[in-house]
Formats: structure tokens, sequence, C-alpha cells
């Protein structure tokens, strides 16, 4: 069978639902075909190790919550300002929280990567060049903030995002306001 992208897409599509919904212990090549449709033995074709499975699911999972670019072009265009870096912010959190399955499943992902060493250093590097991306895009649009208020912001919106699609400890303040409170602590002044 000729691999196309379309049909490799959809696996890990299916790979991150059955992930998000079973966990990594009911993450099988047997449960993506099922749960694709497709015959026993398609996944395996397309993703022959479990470890080409985590990092194709890796990858899929990059592109699903990556920024539209369309999005970074009028956010290029605006002038730099805590405002601006509150709006990318909470586009963020908008996709995270609206591709529930998907933060899951990447939440699943990085469990299964602390108990692997392996997966941990594909999850690594990974995270690094998303991580870089951030940094990168922040001063290129000239935004306030460095390195380290990058880093503390993903831990800050890490731990929003896991409180919203879990049991949220506060559930009557909006998701916006928390956001703002975040940037005013991570940006003072």
């Amino acid at each position: 069978m000729a691999k196309n992208e379309m049909r490799r897409n959809a696996l890990a599509d299916a790979g991150i639902a059955v992930l998000a919904r079973e966990g990594s212990r009911g993450l099988t090549h047997r449960a993506i075909d099922a749960e694709a449709g497709v015959p026993v033995g398609t996944t395996s074709n397309y993703f022959r190790t479990r470890e080409t499975l985590f990092t194709g699911l890796f990858e899929r999972i990059g592109v699903r919550l990556a920024p539209a670019p369309a999005d970074l072009e009028a956010r290029a265009e605006e002038q730099p300002s805590r405002a601006l870096f509150a709006d990318y912010t909470r586009d963020i959190v908008r996709r995270l929280t609206t591709q529930r399955e998907v933060t899951l499943a990447l939440y699943e992902l990085r469990l299964e990567a602390a108990r692997r060493p392996d997966l941990a250093a594909s999850l690594g590097a990974w995270q690094r060049t998303g991580f870089d991306g951030d940094v990168a895009f922040n001063e290129a649009a000239g935004l306030p903030g460095g390195r380290r208020e990058i880093a503390l912001f993903h831990y800050a919106i890490e731990g929003l995002i896991f409180d919203r699609l879990t049991s949220p400890i506060d559930p009557e303040t909006s998701t916006d306001e928390v956001v703002d409170a975040l940037v005013a602590g991570l940006l003072p002044g």
C-alpha cells in the first residue's frame, strides 16, 4: 500500500483520540486501526514501532496546536505591548482548551515520557523547539519579556490549562481574568 500524508495524519489523529480517552496503556496499533476504521495492520504500516508512533503523535499534536499563520501575521503588524502579549496568551489558551482531546493526549505523552527516558529525549527536543519558537516570536514581535519570562509564562499556562481541563480550583473566575492576572504578574509595569 502506498503511504500518503493524509492517511498518516488521519491515523495520528485517531491515535490522539485513543490516547486522550484511554491513556498510554490503551494506545495500541490495533486500537488506532479500530478508531480510524481501517483494516488491522494499517497503523503499523505507517508507524512501525511504539516509538515511531509516539514521534508521529508529537508531530501531529504540534501541527494541530500551532497558531494560524494569519493570526501570527496580524499580531506582527501590531504595536508591541502588554495587551498584545495578553492577546497572544489568550490565543494559546483558546487553542489548548478548545482542542481538549489534543491537549489531553499531549499530557498523556508527557506523563509517559516521565517513565521512559527514550521518550523523554524525543519530547524534550520537541518541547525545546516549540519553546525556542515562542522566544523567537516574542523577540521578533518586540513583545516584552525575555527567555526567563517566556519560561515562566509556559509554567503558568500549563498549570492553567491543566486546571481548566480537569477539576478547576476556581471555576467562577474566567480564563480571561486569569490570563490578565498572569500577564500583569509576569510583565509588571
